[in-house]
């Protein structure tokens, strides 16, 4: 009776296991999971050696998307380092990751500046620009806040911004929300995550 009782237990934990057969495996993420937002769908703009880009361009690699601009005192140049670490950190996964600085100051931040400042901090980033219409389309579809203040009597001016990163699963789906304080070792374990799915 016993023996009958131990089959049935196990041919039931059988059959329970084989109902969980074909489903992905939960992701565990550190970072917020934002999967299945209706928003932050893509962008168009140009990189910073004049090609037009969009998110399709960088399908087959998990996407870093950054807004900043290259007179940032503080967040952007800060946020930049943390993200080169990562790539660091990530070994010879880094090949399979795109991290993407979008400006929001296309008036002083031209291709050429662009250039100069985004590969400063690691070879394979990517700045990207567009007109102003351009930017404030993309900076509204990813929820960014922009806000440009007065210019000084130098004709300097800051532009007040959130600091969020997003990042995107190799098949080009939004997943991940970085707050800007978001430590280096979680940032790279979840892109090691991402780049699984």
């Amino acid at each position: 009776m016993k023996l009958r009782y131990l089959a049935a237990l196990v041919l039931a934990g059988t059959f329970l296991m084989g109902c969980d057969n074909g489903r992905p495996p939960e992701q565990k993420f550190v970072s917020a999971d934002i999967t299945g937002g209706d928003w932050g769908k893509n962008f168009q703009l140009t990189d910073h050696t004049g090609k037009p880009r969009t998110l399709a361009d960088f399908k087959g690699k998990a996407v870093v998307l950054f807004f900043g601009y290259t007179n940032c005192p503080d967040v952007c140049p800060t946020t930049m380092v943390k993200l080169a670490q990562a790539m660091e950190k990530l070994g010879k996964d880094s090949e399979r990751v795109q991290v993407l600085m979008v400006t929001l100051d296309p008036k002083r931040d031209a291709q050429e500046v662009l250039s100069k400042y985004v590969p400063a901090f690691h070879p394979s980033f990517l700045g990207l620009t567009g007109d102003e219409q351009q930017v404030d389309a993309a900076a509204k579809e990813f929820k960014v806040i922009r806000v440009l203040q007065k210019a000084n009597e130098n004709g300097f001016y800051t532009v007040d911004h959130s600091g969020q990163t997003y990042a995107f699963d190799p098949q080009g789906r939004l997943r991940l929300f970085f707050r800007d304080a978001q430590p280096v070792d979680d940032i790279v374990k979840d892109l090691q995550t991402l780049l699984k799915t």
